[in-house]
């Protein structure tokens, strides 16, 4: 069984600031590189997405010397769900 000392919790506490300085440092680093991997990973799926969408509403037909676009996905503008009547409440004195 191990007892613990001053010294062992010293050496711990000194590993633990290391480590914190240590990750600070790296941190720094590489933090930056990797956010900015991440942008352009997400700019580049935004634009996969913006083309897919144009190219799905917009279809481009051609027949002999016309061009006509057609839109795919022709959506309806939803009804307002009616929840109930509009009740006008009278102050009572």
């Amino acid at each position: 069984m191990q007892i613990a000392s001053f010294s062992g919790f010293i050496k711990a506490i000194f590993y633990m600031i290391a480590f914190y300085y240590i990750f600070r440092f790296l941190a720094k680093l590489f933090l930056p590189l990797l956010v900015k991997k991440v942008v352009q990973k997400a700019g580049e799926n935004m634009q996969k997405q913006q083309q897919s969408a144009q190219d799905d509403t917009w279809q481009k037909t051609q027949s002999k010397d016309e061009v006509q676009y057609s839109k795919a996905n022709t959506k309806n503008p939803r009804e307002t769900k009616k929840v109930g009547d509009y009740v006008d409440y009278e102050e009572i004195d």
